[in-house]
């Protein structure tokens, strides 16, 4: 594809009639018919790595300011790079978006869960349907990793087509607010989005200033896209803020307010080797019994905003019901088998929020005693520390503090850190390594315990002095339980 044609699109000057065989923001990816894109990012600055992609064979540059290359360097100026990303991103893979049907959920907690279930129930009623988000990318069967919740506009288009090639037209996304406020879906064509809740999270140094910021950029998704539908959460306060600038149709979902979609007679359901919720869909008159494999009441308005969405293509409640009997979702409140009459967990829940819910909705279950294994990334404000330490001394009969990603920060710094916010009546004790800990909890369980392993969910590395180690927790679990057997 020419240059030129490739630009026609966005404001720029400059002109080229190179031909652009590869487009990268990545100079170690760059080279010979390569175009190379400057991002601008939180820590990083992509035209500081200009002259690493030239000398690399690049010849092709998109910026926001000249850079200092040799003249037979092509340089188109642009005055945001990650706007423009998005706009050539989608030319350049032949706007595969456009023969989708793509659903976008946003919100603080419960989009990796929804995002997933709604997946599932797509699938199961007969239209085939991809995911991107936090658990990575599921097309047709094949996984990928990805970097980020929401991955680059480029990376983004390159997976539409990939589905539209696989001859999948329904696609779920995870919607985060960095990528709403970074460009990174920005011209995608949503049909359907959602919004699950909102509270504080992602605030600091790289992420969003305050909380303003934060739900601003939230509510991009619903003001911006011009969707066909949105599902909104009616027990959530921020939803009629969400709701405002939305023109088409609007659906809600709640668990405690009256809803067009709402679950009633929650009743939790715990087996040898599971847990859950048990609950009745009404909608439309109808009365629809559910069950959903993960505890608590948040799971049941999870599971139900997936309902409306799916509802939103002509799947019906009783449909759905039938699919999330049996749906699981990694990471997220999984359950590990292992011991008899003890029940494994591992969760993503990785701040003060998160666990303390966590905790909660365990204690519900009344397990003899509820045991907490968890951390904090290297790197991160003493305040979610903090938060953590208040949420497992509050809600645990007994906690292992252990790593996380401590990534270039001393382990036993950052445990030390939590220990001195560790109530002084809390039972806990100090592991570093986390292997070695996930061994001490399963040997230490008894008949009856609940034992959380919070923090690394759907994760399977660790990352330690900035290099990404195989860390898998669910086969360590099992490792140490058929020791133990």
């Amino acid at each position: 594809m020419k240059l030129n044609d490739l630009v026609r699109r966005i404001e720029h000057t400059g002109a080229s009639d190179a031909e652009i065989g590869a487009i990268t923001y990545d100079s170690r990816k760059a080279g010979p018919g390569s175009l190379f894109v400057c991002l601008v990012g939180a820590w990083m600055d992509g035209h500081t790595f200009a002259r690493s992609a030239y000398d690399r064979g690049c010849r092709a540059f998109l910026a926001e300011h000249p850079l200092d290359l040799p003249a037979d360097a092509a340089q188109i100026l642009t005055d945001n790079t990650r706007a423009a990303l998005a706009v050539i991103g989608a030319d350049f893979y032949g706007n595969p978006a456009r023969e989708l049907h793509l659903i976008g959920i946003t919100g603080t907690k419960g989009k990796t869960t929804t995002a997933l279930l709604t997946a599932a129930i797509l699938n199961e009623a007969g239209l085939p349907c991809a995911y991107i988000g936090s658990n990575g990318v599921d097309i047709a069967g094949e996984h990928e990793s990805t970097a980020n919740t929401t991955p680059e506009s480029l990376e983004l288009h390159r997976l539409f087509r990939k589905m539209v090639d696989a001859g999948v037209h329904h696609a779920v996304l995870e919607v985060s607010s960095q990528a709403l406020a970074h460009h990174r879906v920005d011209g995608v064509p949503f049909e359907a989005v959602a919004f699950t809740n909102l509270s504080e999270d992602h605030i600091g140094p790289g992420e969003h200033p305050d909380f303003e910021d934060y739900k601003n950029a939230k509510r991009r998704l619903f003001a911006c896209y011009d969707a066909r539908v949105m599902v909104y959460n009616a027990d959530d306060p921020a939803s009629a803020y969400m709701r405002a600038p939305f023109r088409g149709q609007q659906v809600s979902f709640g668990v405690r307010s009256p809803a067009d979609y709402r679950a009633g007679g929650l009743a939790p359901f715990r087996s040898a080797t599971a847990l859950g919720v048990d609950f009745v869909c009404e909608h439309g008159g109808e009365r629809t019994p559910v069950r959903v494999l993960s505890p608590g009441a948040f799971s049941a308005s999870d599971a139900l905003c997936a309902i409306a969405l799916c509802g939103a293509f002509g799947v019906t409640p009783a449909q759905a019901a039938r699919a999330l009997a049996h749906t699981t979702v990694r990471g997220r409140f999984e359950v590990v088998e292992g011991l008899p009459g003890r029940i494994f967990l591992v969760d993503y829940s990785h701040n003060g929020l998160a666990l303390t819910s966590a905790l909660k909705t365990l204690r519900a279950y009344h397990p003899e005693r509820l045991i907490c294994v968890f951390g904090s990334v290297g790197g991160r404000t003493q305040v979610r520390r903090r938060e953590l330490a208040e949420a497992a001394s509050a809600g645990a009969d007994y906690s292992i503090l252990t790593s996380d990603n401590p990534d270039f920060e001393d382990p036993m710094a950052i445990l030390r850190d939590i220990d001195s916010w560790m109530a002084p009546d809390a039972h806990y004790e100090l592991i570093p390594d986390r292997a070695e800990a996930i061994r001490a909890a399963v040997a230490m369980s008894r008949e009856g315990d609940i034992v959380l392993f919070a923090g690394k969910g759907h994760e399977d590395y660790q990352i330690v002095q900035g290099k990404k180690l195989h860390f898998v927790e669910r086969d360590l679990i099992r490792e140490a339980c058929r020791l133990l057997s």
